[in-house]
């Protein structure tokens, strides 16, 4: 049996720290929800004294979950204490209360102005006074990463004498590396008499981007609860990663053999559920929930991983929520990616086939950052149905406005030899058919112009269908370019080449 490590989350009280998260009282429920749904252990929802608002929403979270503790933060002042107890009392599985006192030398000298002597005394006031309360009792030695080692073994003792169930040893400010990190907390197991009594936990910030590295060292060396905040919300630069932590152990069983209580199939929808109602976006190469943590634009890497997953994937999409891996289709694509999300699509192609439309695909790809599913039924569509290039547009060029007649002047390949025109009409598009005309010789009637967006973008692929006349034949042409005008001269010279394939 592996041993748990209790994963409890502070995105409704830490999380909601970060400079512009700000979260209703309805939307803090509907995470808290989730967060139950996760299979969080705690659910820090708040700091009941910091307002009245915060006491009401820590008050709704307490009632509303029935299945995680939920707990409230205080300072250890018995106004703060009174008022979190009197919020989480309502809670259906074990409230729990979380007091905190900075202990370093900084804190103490320039923010409280106390001796450590008063700060010994005040922190284990505060953990008696709040066992008459609650019996689950947290405790956090502020900023313990900068304090004093001796001291913080007496504080940690002394919280434990007087009824703490739980010590948390802060990362406050991100200072810690993981080597370091991971000794404090195996000296506390080793320097502090009573430590057998309490569960040791952890609360780290990514000032230096080690919040998860720090977490983990951690558990490596005795801590048996992680606190942690989805997508990393926090103060600053943020809280260690639920997700990162979570699948960190879950994946690395080799070195971590531990487990946790998490769904991590709701880990994607919880993500994406915090990201909207705290409208803080998720960076797209976000470990595990970004909208590139599992796809794959590289031709070599696509071609591995459709080979054996394994060499390119460290863990299945679907294990954290996504519905699969991406294979993104761009510029570094290769063959094989190209043909695999074909045959997905259901498009069989020759090997000819493929090779024209691989060539397509390139060029497109050149133009834009992704090219869509829609994009390649586009090309494959047109290389099913693909007839001689009769007339091969080389280039064209046009001037128009608001205040300028609009000329085309359009450039064609026809046997070999180039053929070019010059038109104006009623705009661009008309323009630009007009000198087809002139080179073609024909003048067929235009029954119908239709332009679509194939997908979504100012780089999107534009197509154009058109309907045309000539003497009692009727021709349809599309064509398709990030640039209408181009995709339109496309489709015209697509319908003027099955006139001239059909008249041979």
């Amino acid at each position: 049996m592996k041993e748990k490590i209790i994963i409890f989350d502070t995105t409704l009280r830490d999380g909601e720290q970060s400079p512009g998260a700000s979260l209703n009282n309805k939307e803090k429920l509907e995470i808290a929800k989730q967060l139950e749904t996760l299979g969080v252990d705690i659910i820090e929802a708040g700091f009941p004294v910091s307002s009245p608002g915060d006491f009401r929403a820590v008050k709704m979270v307490a009632k509303g979950i029935k299945k995680s503790s939920v707990c409230g933060l205080a300072r250890a002042v018995k106004a703060d204490i009174d008022a979190a107890y009197n919020a989480v009392k309502y809670a259906k599985k074990s409230p729990r209360l979380h007091i905190f006192l900075a202990t370093s030398e900084i804190h103490m000298k320039y923010k409280l102005k106390k001796a450590e002597s008063e700060i010994l005394k005040a922190s284990a006031w505060a953990v008696k006074y709040a066992k008459r309360k609650l019996k689950d009792i947290e405790f956090s030695p502020e900023d313990a990463s900068r304090t004093n080692k001796e001291f913080l073994y007496k504080v940690l003792e002394a919280v434990i004498d007087a009824g703490a169930t739980t010590v948390n040893i802060p990362d406050t400010v991100g200072y810690s590396t993981p080597y370091e990190f991971g000794s404090l907390i195996k000296g506390i197991k080793e320097n502090v008499p009573n430590i057998h009594k309490a569960v040791i936990s952890v609360h780290c910030h990514n000032d230096l981007g080690l919040a998860v590295s720090n977490s983990l060292a951690a558990v490596l060396n005795g801590a048996r609860q992680v606190e942690c905040t989805i997508n990393g919300l926090g103060e600053r630069a943020g809280n260690a990663s639920l997700e990162e932590v979570v699948m960190s152990l879950a994946t690395r069983g080799d070195i971590f053999n531990f487990g946790t209580n998490i769904k991590t199939k709701e880990i994607y929808k919880t993500s994406r559920l915090v990201s909207k109602l705290t409208g803080i976006p998720v960076q797209p190469n976000k470990a595990i929930v970004g909208a590139n943590a599992f796809a794959h634009e590289a031709g070599i890497h696509q071609d591995g991983f459709l080979k054996e997953r394994r060499t390119y994937e460290i863990m299945k999409p679907q294990d954290v929520g996504f519905e699969e891996t991406k294979l993104v289709l761009g510029k570094h694509s290769g063959r094989h990616g190209l043909k695999a999300r074909l045959k997905k699509l259901g498009y069989t192609l020759t090997d000819k086939e493929l090779d024209r439309a691989f060539l397509r695909f390139k060029k497109l790809a050149d133009k834009k950052k992704e090219v869509f599913d829609e994009d390649l039924a586009t090309i494959v569509e047109d290389e099913i149905s693909a007839i001689p290039e009769i007339y091969r547009l080389v280039s064209f060029y046009i001037s128009s406005g608001n205040k300028v007649t609009p000329s085309a002047s359009v450039t064609l390949k026809h046997k070999g030899k180039d053929l070019r025109a010059d038109s104006t009409g009623d705009g661009p598009v008309d323009a630009c058919y007009k000198a087809l005309e002139k080179i073609a010789g024909v003048k067929p009637r235009l029954l119908g112009y239709n332009l679509n967006a194939v997908t979504a973008g100012k780089d999107a692929l534009g197509e154009v269908s058109v309907r045309m006349r000539v003497g009692k034949r009727i021709v349809n042409g599309r064509g398709a370019s990030t640039d209408v005008i181009e995709a339109s001269l496309k489709a015209y010279l697509n319908a003027l080449n099955k006139i001239e394939a059909f008249s041979g």
